[in-house]
């Protein structure tokens, strides 16, 4: 059997430095080192080039130094599953951990990486340069917690239907065909903003440039992505109380559907779009001009996220899962 090699310690570089200071010769000291004469001719080599004197402590800290890099292996279990986390994370589908960690799966056969350990691979000290925290939704720095934030109180909408009174089987989200909707203001006190449309089952989104954060201009973004739709697709919307809902009877007669609204400080019952437009923000941060955005722009990032699969779709895209119900509509 082999013999294991093992390396010099810090007392064998300490008596192979003293032997020398003697005047022993190297196969001399090795005979009391019990080591081999090659051994100590390599020790001496790897840390005395370019004229450096041999030092144990040096020699030491080197071989520890080595022996770590040697020892350390790709982060995230695999290169594969290293490079694959690394290209998602920064692509420009802002592709979240979760995302990431559920679609994996499907993508490479076999793998698999837990959401945790992607955020404590971005937020590790080692790879603090690459600064992969700007990468996801909020862009901090530091992991923290999520806090609330504070809604204005917008009043009443005149006729407006209150969300208990909206059926309870669309809570579920398993019935397509209902819809939540909210403004994305831009940078102030330019009025020009964007719509954002929902579909609660399905998440896909539709996103409308709007001159103006008017009743009229609401009316015209709904009636605009929601009119080509069959009427089996358009069963209702639930929205905020703004002033800028305030034409939803004008809506209802237009595409007819039902319109609910929330409760006052209770953003959270439109929850679909409130995160969608976390997502939105990554490509158009508060401050945004949307009067110098184009509609082109806008199309892109459209299409962008309603391509990015989601945990709640068993990490199919909104795309996918529409082509999916378009394909069941048309065997029926």
């Amino acid at each position: 059997m082999r013999k294991q090699f093992k390396h010099l310690n810090l007392l064998e570089r300490e008596l192979l430095f003293g032997g020398l200071k003697e005047g022993k010769s190297l196969r001399v000291i090795a005979q009391d080192l019990g080591r081999s004469n090659g051994s100590l001719s390599r020790e001496l080599k790897n840390n005395t080039k370019y004229g450096r004197k041999y030092l144990p402590c040096l020699a030491q800290k080197r071989a520890e130094r080595v022996g770590f890099n040697q020892r350390y292996q790709a982060p995230l279990k695999s290169t594969a599953i290293f490079l694959y986390v690394r290209e998602h994370l920064r692509s420009p589908h802002f592709w979240t951990p979760q995302i990431i960690s559920g679609r994996i799966g499907l993508d490479l056969k076999g793998a698999s990486i837990g959401v945790e350990t992607i955020y404590r691979y971005i937020f590790s000290r080692k790879i603090r340069k690459d600064k992969l925290w700007r990468y996801l939704p909020a862009g901090r720095k530091r992991r923290q917690k999520r806090n609330g934030r504070k809604v204005q109180n917008r009043g009443r909408v005149p006729n407006a239907i209150s969300i208990d009174s909206r059926p309870k089987r669309i809570n579920q989200r398993k019935e397509v065909g209902h819809w939540e909707t909210d403004n994305m203001e831009g940078v102030k006190p330019l009025k020009t903003a964007l719509s954002v449309t929902v579909e609660r089952s399905l998440r896909l989104v539709m996103m409308t440039k709007i001159l103006n954060q008017t009743s009229l201009e609401k009316v015209r973004a709904l009636e605009e992505g929601l009119k080509p739709l069959p009427s089996q697709l358009r069963l209702s919307i639930t929205q905020d109380n703004g002033k800028e809902n305030y034409g939803h009877e004008e809506t209802r007669k237009s595409l007819g559907t039902m319109m609910y609204f929330c409760h006052a400080y209770h953003s959270w019952e439109k929850g679909g779009v409130e995160n969608r437009n976390r997502v939105i923000r990554r490509f158009f941060p508060k401050g945004t001009d949307f009067s110098k955005v184009s509609d082109k722009d806008i199309q892109n990032v459209e299409q962008t996220i309603n391509s990015t699969p989601m945990k709640c779709l068993q990490f199919l895209t909104p795309y996918e899962k529409m082509r999916q119900l378009i394909s069941k509509l048309g065997s029926t």
